[in-house]
């Protein structure tokens, strides 16, 4: 069992169907142990359960003018809101909100390390990683899971950089090609 389980949160059932299931695998005898500590992960520009978890509220409130490149964390009045802050609540979890630059960095850094093209929801929880690590929620030999929820291949691809000018030396076409390969 996992100490720390991050989930991309829009709506909420994906995170509420989380709890559910480790009580069902603990019920039937196949799971020991507490529950992970579940935190949300939303975008800066959509983050109705971090700003109700952070003040403390019962239950979320729609959030005004919602951005983000994450069509999966864009829904700015989950619907269930009190549910998620209880099960974020009651296993010890959080909440984060992560920027889109931080979003896109780390799609950039799995892409790298791990050749998969995430989606921006999934990436996300790379981000949150990085804060919650900053903050002391995680450290060294925590055990965590992240759930991504999906692959870049349904979002427009990022931008390519400039063409690599072929009419220069070897050395000078080679620098240009490290600058695409590593932005």
């Amino acid at each position: 069992m996992p100490d720390v389980l991050l989930y991309p949160t829009g709506g909420g059932t994906g995170l509420l169907g989380i709890p559910k299931g480790y009580e069902e695998l603990r019920a039937m005898g196949w799971l020991a142990g507490a529950l992970p500590r579940v935190f949300a992960v939303q975008a800066d520009g959509c983050a109705p359960v971090v700003k109700a978890f952070r003040e403390g509220a019962p239950t979320t409130t729609a959030w005004e003018n919602p951005t983000t490149h994450a069509a999966g964390l864009r829904v700015p009045s989950p619907f269930a809101g009190r549910q998620m802050l209880r099960v974020l609540r009651e296993t010890g979890g959080g909440a984060v909100a992560v920027s889109e630059t931080a979003i896109q960095d780390a799609q950039r850094l799995v892409a790298r390390l791990e050749g998969i093209w995430t989606a921006p929801e999934s990436a996300a929880l790379v981000a949150a990683l990085r804060v919650l690590k900053g903050r002391g929620d995680v450290v060294r030999d925590t055990e965590v899971t992240m759930i991504f929820t999906g692959a870049g291949l349904k979002y427009e691809p990022p931008p390519l950089p400039s063409p690599v000018d072929l009419a220069g030396s070897e050395e000078e076409l080679l620098a240009q090609v490290r600058r695409v390969i590593r932005p």
